[in-house]
C-alpha cells in the first residue's frame, strides 16, 4: 500500500481489531489511479468478502474526520473522494477533472455490468442501444430503397450485428469530427493550405 499524507495519517483511528480498518480503505483509494469511487467499487478493491454495510460505515468514519468527501448523484449513486486540503475543491485538480467529464458509462465497470449494479450506467448504455438500433434500422431502409447491400454478413447472427454496429460506430465517429471541423473552421478548414505544408 502507497504512504499515507500526515494530514491523513494523523486523524485514523489506530483500532486494527476491525475486520476491516479505516487505513485499509484509505490506503485503497489514495493508491488508485480513478480520483473517486462508489462503495461497491470499495469494497471490490479492499476485501470482496467483507459486507457492504462494513465499508459504507468506514467510508463515513473517515467522512466525519474529513478525510473522504462524497457526492450524491442522480438515481442514488454516491461518489466518495479524498478530501485534499491543499484544493479549494475538495477533489485533487485531477479528480475534478475527471469528475467534472465523467458520464454514467464511465463510471460503469465490467463488474457493475456483469452484476447489473450502476442504474444509470447501465440504463445509459441501453439508451446508447436503442439509439444506434434506430440508426441501424434507418441505414436498412435507405439501402432496401437505394437496392443496396453493403452489411457485413456471418453464420453466427451476434457476430454479424456487432461487426455492423463496429462499422456504424466508426462512420459515425468520423462523421462527429467532420462535423465538428466543420463548424470550427467551415468549409474551407478541409482543404490543406499552404502555411500548413511549410510548417510541415
Amino acid at each position: 500500500m502507497s504512504e499515507l499524507p500526515p494530514w491523513i495519517d494523523e486523524r485514523l483511528d489506530p483500532d486494527l481489531n476491525r475486520k476491516l480498518s479505516q487505513r485499509h480503505v484509505v490506503e485503497t483509494m489514495v493508491g488508485a489511479e480513478r480520483p473517486f469511487f462508489s462503495a461497491e467499487q470499495v469494497r471490490a478493491r479492499v476485501r470482496p468478502d467483507v459486507s457492504r454495510e462494513t465499508v459504507r460505515n468506514r467510508l463515513n468514519e473517515l467522512r466525519e474526520i474529513d478525510v473522504v468527501s462524497a457526492e450524491t448523484y442522480p438515481d442514488s449513486i454516491t461518489l466518495y473522494y479524498v478530501n485534499h486540503p491543499e484544493s479549494n475543491w475538495p477533489l485533487s485538480p485531477e479528480g475534478k477533472r475527471a469528475l467534472s467529464h465523467s458520464t454514467p458509462l464511465e463510471t460503469l465497470s465490467l463488474g457493475d455490468f456483469v452484476r447489473l449494479r450502476n442504474p444509470a450506467g447501465i440504463r445509459t448504455l441501453v439508451l446508447a442501444g436503442f439509439q444506434l438500433s434506430l440508426v441501424l434500422f434507418s441505414l436498412g431502409v435507405i439501402a432496401a430503397v437505394v437496392g443496396v447491400d453493403v452489411t457485413i454478413r456471418s453464420d453466427n447472427g451476434f457476430w454479424a450485428a456487432a461487426a455492423n454496429l463496429f462499422a456504424v460506430c466508426l462512420l459515425l465517429l468520423f462523421a462527429e469530427r467532420l462535423a465538428r471541423k466543420l463548424r470550427t473552421d467551415g468549409p474551407g478548414g478541409l482543404v490543406p493550405t499552404t502555411e500548413e505544408f511549410v510548417s510541415k
